[in-house]
């Protein structure tokens, strides 16, 4: 299926995308001509961990929750792709299976290359490599600093930085508050952080009194970005 059956914020979104933008446009055409797209709804498995690996794929819209499965049989949220990241060369590299399970989070428009395809664009574009490269190594260097951040910072610190992070990927500006677009319940945002939901509430309460954000249903609202700036610079 063309790239032109994309809406034209889903098409922004992926061209827009930090990593995809900063490609040669010869590739950033075979690549969105080689790809499919596929609309979802909220909570479709995608893919699940120990499968072989079948497809590359990029967010247009939506979100991608990456989870696992805990000792105790609970499903744990890791990460949430986000708009216009692509996601899920690693296995297609390897040729091991699937880390992780993959499922949609909302409504979620996917560009889809299959394998056969991703092998293809590598043997006609030796830029894909590199690319994929230093995308790895920025992935690479997010994971570092989030291990760092979890044996180094307190939970404000992180909270803090989370929704700031939160607020840059799904933040929708209304005047001069930034909503979340993202719905995520305090135990995603717990588990995201590797915290109880307990005391993320307990935080999140605190973020309220000091004026930095203001707490909705399945919804965060931030009301001051300076505020969350200082508390996760402690």
């Amino acid at each position: 299926m063309n790239s032109t059956v994309l809406t034209i914020s889903e098409r922004s979104n992926i061209e827009s995308g930090s990593w995809f933008s900063k490609l040669s446009p010869t590739l950033r055409s075979d690549i969105l001509s080689r790809a499919s797209v596929r609309r979802l709804g909220d909570g479709a498995l995608l893919s699940c961990r120990g499968e072989p690996a079948e497809e590359w794929v990029g967010v247009a819209k939506g979100a991608v929750r990456v989870s696992s499965v805990s000792l105790a049989g609970k499903q744990i949220s890791l990460t949430y792709v986000e708009p216009g990241t692509w996601f899920g060369d690693i296995s297609l590299f390897d040729g091991l299976p699937r880390t992780h399970d993959a499922s949609t989070h909302g409504d979620t428009t996917l560009l889809v290359v299959r394998k056969p395809d991703f092998k293809q664009l590598l043997q006609s574009h030796s830029e894909l490599y590199e690319a994929l490269l230093r995308l790895n190594c920025r992935r690479l260097r997010l994971m570092f600093d989030a291990v760092e951040d979890l044996n180094t910072r307190p939970l404000a610190s992180r909270l803090a930085k989370q929704i700031l992070l939160l607020a840059r990927s799904y933040g929708v500006p209304q005047g001069e508050e930034i909503r979340i677009g993202l719905q995520l319940a305090q135990e995603d945002l717990a588990q995201l952080l590797g915290a109880s939901r307990q005391r993320v509430n307990q935080e999140l309460k605190g973020f309220e009194r000091d004026g930095a954000v203001r707490v909705e249903p399945t919804r965060l609202v931030v009301l001051s970005k300076e505020k969350l700036m200082a508390i996760a610079a402690r």
